[in-house]
């Protein structure tokens, strides 16, 4: 078998001889044999395949550690390896897509030039918890004020206090006026205190070390509001007919669903589709989503623990929301359908429409 050299073997394959050196050393293309006497790496002209793998690998982005999983498996495993890290990749793109945009709007906002007009606004708006036909107590806290809407869904043995302290930690942002490019530091610092304040409930004695809650909540002014979420709890906005989804879950499931690894259909009936992976809590990852997002006079937003969204299908919600005008009635008529589909869980609903104010 004749042997290439380190040279003609990256003129064949396209990665450099530098590149060559570091995979040899990583383990990820070993040479078919060292000269003993002057340490040239010879290549089998067999590897190729192999080289021009991980140099399209890389040309993707894909670390180099991964790149070692992808080369040890066979070709349908390796396609589905490298369908998962593009996926991942493209979620990823996605939410740097919107961190990008937000942050052109708040410049903009900053620049009189470029600054629009936008309408006052008002909401109303109504809340509602219900534990449920299952479960013994209501883990779940709701709040609903002229500037904040927030509802936080505890779990663990001290699921009800952790839910509870998170969403007082926030209702202080009810009082005194925030400008517009004050929103989301006004929201990032309460949840820092939400943060702490479900630690400490976790640190009563005896000590519930599960205790922890999910947190999506919203904070009005003008015509904007600044929007926080961690955890499977969900925002929707009804727009002109449409219901759309304006969070994201984070749970095992969904992050499945995101890499590929699961189809949205089968989402729904995972065992593991309730187990988070960012929550407020001890020992969990606490980080949460926030952006700014723009309000329209005829808006109606809910936001929902999970008690509802994994037992009301969305076109149900979006009839309800859609055929009710009044808050209040909206409410109970979701509750009633979670409970109607069983009431597996506790369920908490906010309903807010958005109104124009007058000068």
């Amino acid at each position: 078998m004749e042997l290439l050299t380190i040279g003609a073997f990256a003129k064949a394959s396209r990665l450099s001889p530098k590149a060559l050196r570091l995979y040899d050393e990583l383990g990820l293309l070993t040479p078919a044999r060292v000269d003993p006497v002057t340490g040239y790496r010879l290549y089998a002209p067999e590897q190729l395949d192999q080289a021009r793998l991980v140099a399209w690998l890389r040309r993707l982005g894909m670390p180099l550690a991964r790149i070692r999983q992808v080369c040890a498996l066979e070709g349908g495993p390796a396609a589905e390896e490298i369908r998962a890290f593009w996926a991942r990749a493209e979620a990823e793109t996605a939410a740097r897509r919107d961190l990008a945009a937000f942050l052109v709007d708040h410049l903009s906002r900053k620049d009189p030039v470029m600054s629009p007009v936008t309408e006052p606004l008002g909401i109303r708006y109504a809340a509602l918890s219900d534990p449920g036909l299952v479960r013994q107590s209501n883990q779940d806290t709701v709040y609903a004020g002229s500037r904040l809407l927030a509802v936080a869904d505890g779990y663990g043995s001290g699921g009800a206090p952790a839910s509870a302290a998170a969403v007082e930690a926030l209702r202080s942002l009810e009082d005194g006026s925030i400008p517009a490019a004050g929103l989301l530091n006004a929201l990032e610092d309460a949840v820092d205190r939400a943060r702490q304040a479900v630690r400490g409930v976790s640190g009563v004695d005896p000590a519930p070390e599960d205790a922890g809650t999910t947190l999506t909540a919203m904070l009005w002014t003008g015509s904007q509001l600044a929007l926080v979420h961690i955890g499977d709890s969900r925002v929707h906005l009804l727009r002109d007919g449409e219901l759309f989804q304006i969070t994201h879950d984070h749970t095992l499931v969904q992050s499945m669903v995101d890499e590929g690894r699961l189809r949205p259909e089968e989402a729904a009936s995972h065992p593991q589709r309730s187990l988070l992976i960012r929550a407020l809590g001890r020992g969990a990852d606490s980080t949460p989503d926030m952006r700014l997002h723009d309000a329209r006079r005829g808006d109606r937003y809910l936001l929902c623990s999970d008690g509802l969204s994994t037992v009301v299908p969305a076109e149900e919600i979006r009839r309800v929301l859609s055929e009710i005008a009044e808050p209040e009635q909206a409410v109970r008529e979701l509750v009633a359908l979670a409970n109607g589909s069983g009431g597996p869980d506790n369920v908490s609903c906010v309903v807010a429409d958005v109104l124009g104010c007058r000068p």
